[in-house]
C-alpha cells in the first residue's frame, strides 16, 4: 500500500496567509504614510530655518530684509531666479517671502513653505510658515506645537 505525501499547499491554507498578509498590509501602511509625510514636514522646517539666517544676515548688513530670494539686487542669491520661490532639497515645499501682516519688508519677513506634490497630503499641518519675530505657524487643523 502506497502513503500519501504532502508536497504543497491546500487553497484553504493558502487562503489564511494571503488574508493575514492583508491585514498586516492594512495596518501597516496608513503608519507608513504619516511617517513619511512627518518627515517631509522637517524637509520645509530646515528650509525656512535655513533661508530665515540668510535673512538675518541680510538684515545685519542692509537694515532690511528682503522678499528676493534670489539673485540679483537686494537678493539672498540662494540659486534662484530674482523674485523666484526656492524649493526644498526634497522638493515637498515650495518657499516664499513676504512682509509681516501690517508692517513693511524693512521690520520683519515672513517665510512660507507651501505644499507640493506628496506632502499635499499633509491636511493637519498644512502649509508653514516662520516669521523673523519667531512666530511659527500652520495652515492646517493641528496645533503649532505638534507641528513644529
Amino acid at each position: 500500500m502506497k502513503e500519501r505525501v504532502s508536497a504543497g499547499f491546500t487553497l484553504i491554507e493558502l487562503m489564511i496567509a494571503v488574508a493575514i498578509v492583508g491585514i498586516l498590509a492594512a495596518i501597516a501602511y496608513p503608519s507608513y504614510q504619516s511617517y513619511v509625510i512627518r518627515s517631509g514636514r522637517t524637509d520645509g522646517q530646515a528650509a525656512l530655518m535655513e533661508i530665515m539666517q540668510a535673512q538675518e544676515r541680510h538684515y545685519s548688513q542692509n537694515q532690511t530684509y528682503t522678499t528676493n530670494l534670489g539673485a540679483g539686487a537686494n537678493g539672498l542669491n540662494l540659486g534662484v531666479a530674482q523674485d523666484a520661490a526656492v524649493s526644498t532639497p526634497e522638493q515637498r515645499y515650495t518657499i516664499t517671502a513676504a512682509a509681516c501682516a501690517g508692517t513693511t519688508i524693512a521690520n520683519c519677513v515672513n517665510l512660507t513653505a507651501a505644499r507640493t506634490e506628496a506632502q499635499s497630503a499633509d491636511t493637519e499641518c498644512g502649509n508653514l510658515s516662520l516669521n523673523s519675530r519667531g512666530v511659527k505657524a500652520i495652515s492646517g487643523t493641528g496645533s503649532v506645537q505638534r507641528c513644529w
